[in-house]
């Protein structure tokens, strides 16, 4: 099993590209980043150098993906999303005599999207975030601040607005602190069932599954 690289992608050196994953047309990925296997990077994208990738990861058409961010297993990034990893940018010195150098230094931040989140179309990711796991991020929204595991959230900038399951379907809408005992819900779609207690989700696994 081989990669398939379009013949207008910029590959630049020490990138690894794992198995079955298919870069696009005029994607350019910088040096020493590494992507999994059985992912898709769409056309036009740029992803910057030592960005780490993971397996079935796919990543839509027009996306910036900057130095120090890391996609985890099953994470989808939807078209037109950008990724910021510095809160302060300028682009010259304070005294205007020189271009600050584009390499990482101690302003920069690092953002990880765990396993099985999604980014929305056209979302804006701030810098030195955390992304939980199988969460979900309406299109559109700034991410300011870090999403907890099967949050859903939305809006500029974002906020939870409820619960969503592995599948991907929301499971309740209503303020995520809103309770602060126990609540069991079930996704109405694949019947997966989650506790939930001051906002913070549990999966509810069925012994010998």
């Amino acid at each position: 099993m081989t990669a398939y690289i379009h013949p207008s992608a910029l590959i630049e050196t020490g990138v690894e590209i794992g198995d079955d994953t298919s870069i696009w047309d005029h994607v350019h990925i910088r040096h020493d980043t590494h992507i999994g296997h059985h992912s898709i990077v769409g056309e036009k994208t740029h992803i910057s150098y030592h960005v780490r990738i993971g397996d079935l990861v796919k990543i839509n058409a027009f996306v910036y993906v900057c130095t120090a961010v890391t996609l985890e297993d099953g994470v989808m990034v939807s078209a037109g999303c950008v990724f910021t990893n510095d809160r302060f940018p300028r682009a010259a010195d304070p005294e205007l005599a020189a271009l600050r150098s584009s390499d990482p230094d101690e302003e920069t931040l690092s953002t990880v999207v765990r396993a099985g989140a999604t980014i929305g179309a056209g979302s804006i990711v701030g810098c030195g975030l955390t992304i939980g796991r199988f969460a979900m991020v309406g299109m559109g929204s700034l991410i300011t601040r870090s999403v907890e595991d099967f949050h859903l959230v939305m809006g500029s900038p974002a906020r939870s607005v409820g619960y969503v399951c592995r599948c991907g379907r929301p499971f309740a809408r209503f303020a995520p602190r809103l309770y602060p005992e126990e609540v069991a819900h079930f996704c109405d779609a694949c019947r997966r069932r989650y506790v939930v207690k001051k906002g913070a989700v549990r999966e509810f696994l069925v012994a010998g599954t």
